[in-house]
């Protein structure tokens, strides 16, 4: 078995519709850029996976778009329909930063059937992993409301697919986006099959979502963990983070499956995000989420791409994520390394973050008991 990579050139043609073009968008008509979610990022990744050989050492696929019944176990009908409308007739918004042309309804659906594929592969033991090139991305949606570039929950629908299918039981959604995941946390928070954890800059986007204090409702107390982290953590602070909160609960839950929103907007160059992570950060995030799903779930893990904003840096992140998920060799050495190193906060800022994430350890209480 291999590493999978699910891809499909119609997702780069997703686009802000007549936001940016004169022209009718849509057929044969490409959209254009505009937005800083704009297929840059996404296409730069692929292509420097081509030349550098690494594309070779994976198993390079595509999907059909999700399909209704897969659709209506996370989104409404009146929302489903709604949206089909509008990108039949031309396109436009439905929600908060969410614009689309013509076509984009089709293009949504690609989008989730690529993270589906990716999951059910990996349950039924196709792939050894899976990667997920999804675009427009997701963990911003509502079952309702698309908001922040993200037009369908992505990996609720294929979350939700596993467990309709019988494929897993208990599946864990790990979200390092610079950004809260609130779409896939809201959708779960009643749920106590489904954890879901999000890494990201505290009160960056949405402005009232991810707070520590928010665990889960009902069913799901406990099973939501946000991990809000000041402006300026860099590559210690999010693999302390990761050592000691969302290892330690992914270990009690113990899940079937592991997920990752992967965004790549951590990154210190990222114009959306203030963070200073760097390419070796995402890096060794993924050899320790790998690492704990070859103790917990036979390794059963599938990355879906999130946001990451800076055109230049993400395709080196994504590269340096896909050779360690893959185990390949073909390198793409990060241009920004030595001066992202140099940027890293000083031992006073490291000290704080720590402390913070000290006291979110102390307050934490699992209930599958710590492992």
């Amino acid at each position: 078995m291999t590493t999978a990579f699910y891809r499909d050139e119609r997702c780069f043609w997703h686009g802000g519709g007549d936001y940016v073009l004169t022209l009718p968008v849509g057929g044969l008509v490409q959209p254009g850029g505009g937005l800083p979610e704009n297929p840059e990022t996404k296409r730069r990744l692929w292509n420097l996976m081509q030349v550098s050989g690494l594309a070779e050492d994976l198993a390079v696929l595509s999907a059909p778009g999700a399909t209704r019944e897969d659709l209506l176990r996370v989104h409404p009908g009146s929302y489903l329909d709604a949206f089909k409308a509008m990108s039949d007739s031309g396109g436009g918004e439905l929600g908060l930063r969410t614009p689309f042309g013509r076509g984009g309804y089709e293009i949504a659906c690609l989008s989730a059937g690529l993270t589906l594929a990716a999951v059910r592969g990996v349950l039924t033991g196709k792939h050894a992993n899976a990667y997920a090139l999804s675009r427009p991305p997701g963990h911003h949606c509502l079952p309702d409301w698309p908001n922040g570039f993200c037009l369908m929950a992505n990996i609720a629908i294929a979350v939700e697919a596993a467990l309709a299918e019988g494929l897993a039981g208990r599946v864990a959604v790990l979200d390092w986006d610079v950004h809260h995941g609130n779409g896939t946390e809201a959708i779960f928070y009643e749920r106590a099959e489904v954890l879901t954890i999000s890494l990201h800059q505290e009160w960056n986007y949405p402005l009232d979502t991810g707070a520590f204090a928010d665990r889960g409702r009902g069913a799901g107390e406990g099973a939501n963990l946000n991990v809000p982290l000041p402006p300026g953590t860099g590559h210690r602070g999010y693999l302390e983070a990761m050592d000691r909160l969302a290892l330690p609960v992914l270990a009690a839950f113990r899940p079937d499956l592991i997920v990752v929103a992967c965004g790549y907007d951590a990154s210190a160059v990222d114009p959306l995000g203030r963070m200073l992570a760097s390419a070796e950060t995402f890096r060794v995030l993924t050899a320790k989420v790998k690492d704990a799903a070859a103790r917990l779930c036979g390794g059963k893990l599938v990355l879906v791409h999130e946001g990451g904003y800076s055109e230049a840096h993400v395709p080196f992140c994504g590269h340096a994520v896909l050779e360690e998920l893959s185990g390949s060799t073909r390198a793409a050495p990060d241009p920004l390394a030595e001066t992202l190193d140099k940027r890293q906060p000083g031992p006073a800022f490291d000290d704080f973050v720590s402390g913070l994430i000290g006291e979110m350890e102390s307050a934490l209480a699992l209930p599958w008991g710590r492992p």
